[in-house]
């Protein structure tokens, strides 16, 4: 026997052998699709994963694998299986995959939505609870919101006055930008009608959109050096412009002294006391995080059944009109 024949022989049996090898061990996940090679079950996703995944859950049972690129998942879709992962066994599936989107500027390093399941964490959840979303602050904030819904509504009556047409759209980002931004940094972001609020609503919206894509990079990992569909260039360079915008606010903010007790003050306040509790960094990303909560929310119409609309779903982007809903306001 030659030595090629040989090096055949003995290569077919350890490929054989790795074959058996993976097989085993893929025999110990919940049962799944079949694989493509490379790709693995990326296909099965389709345009709309959440409906996909609904449907391979009533063939596979409530808890299944995929493959999705190099990545194996496990996908819990039932309420008794999504109980026992959320709170039975919470802490161990508290951490996750950290999306490349989500590293522009080291967000992931200091977002409470991000950081793995530590002290790091446990400590900005605290301050969170207790600066934010405690009831004396919600209360506090009552008059505000008041003020802004009136603001609203005099602009609305302005319009109304004048008989031309409001877009809906626009009109709701900018109150509700303006009662983000002054329970924040008690001051307006924007006005009704103007460019900045226009601005701003597409910066905000373009680094949620850039953040939620699918992005190959993120089933590949070898492909992060590459970045094929440029999400995180383009993550980054909005990322970067609301991190300036927020440095800017905290500098003006230490230049005034605290002469108005609003959050960021009071998260400046914690940052003098103690830096290793609360850095600059961790205040800046804390803000972001708040500040792109404003381009999450959804048109809900009222007395019409989600099947009766034509919703034309795209994965991770949230509902959009193609063209801005505008209506002529009339007094009754």
């Amino acid at each position: 026997m030659d030595l090629l024949t040989s090096s055949i022989i003995l290569a077919s049996i350890a490929w054989i052998c790795i074959l058996i090898s993976r097989a085993r061990k893929s025999s110990k996940l919940p049962p799944g699709p079949y694989r493509l090679p490379i790709i693995g079950n990326i296909l099965h996703l389709g345009p709309k994963p959440h409906r996909s995944l609904a449907k391979l859950s009533q063939k596979y049972g409530p808890v299944m694998s995929l493959k999705l690129g190099s990545i194996t998942t496990v996908v819990f879709s039932s309420p008794e299986t999504a109980k026992l992962v959320l709170q039975t066994h919470d802490s161990s599936f508290s951490s996750r995959i950290t999306p490349v989107a989500s590293k522009a500027h080291r967000h992931d390093e200091f977002s409470v939505g991000w950081l793995p399941a530590g002290s790091q964490w446990r400590k900005l959840r605290k301050i969170c609870k207790e600066q934010m979303f405690s009831a004396p602050r919600l209360d506090g904030s009552e008059d505000l919101r008041r003020e802004q819904l009136q603001k609203l509504r005099d602009f609305v009556a302005e319009r109304c006055d004048r008989g031309t047409a409001v877009d809906v759209g626009k009109a709701a980002f900018t109150t509700s930008l303006n009662l983000l931004s002054a329970s924040l940094f008690s001051l307006e972001f924007a006005r009704f009608d103007s460019e900045l609020s226009q601005e701003m609503k597409e910066l905000i919206s373009s680094t949620v959109k850039s953040v939620s894509r699918p992005n190959l990079a993120d089933y590949f990992p070898v492909l992060k050096p590459v970045d094929p569909q440029g999400i995180f260039k383009e993550t980054e360079l909005n990322v970067g412009k609301l991190l300036l915008k927020l440095d800017e606010i905290i500098d003006e903010k230490l230049k005034s002294g605290g002469e108005k007790r609003d959050l960021m003050e009071a998260l400046l306040e914690i940052n003098r006391r103690d830096e290793a509790q609360l850095s600059r960094d961790d205040i800046r990303h804390l803000l972001l995080m708040l500040v792109t909560f404003v381009g999450n929310y959804e048109w809900k119409l009222e007395n019409m059944k989600p099947e009766e609309m034509d919703m034309n779903e795209i994965f991770g982007v949230i509902l959009e009109k193609a063209i801005p809903l505008k209506a002529i306001p009339i007094k009754v």
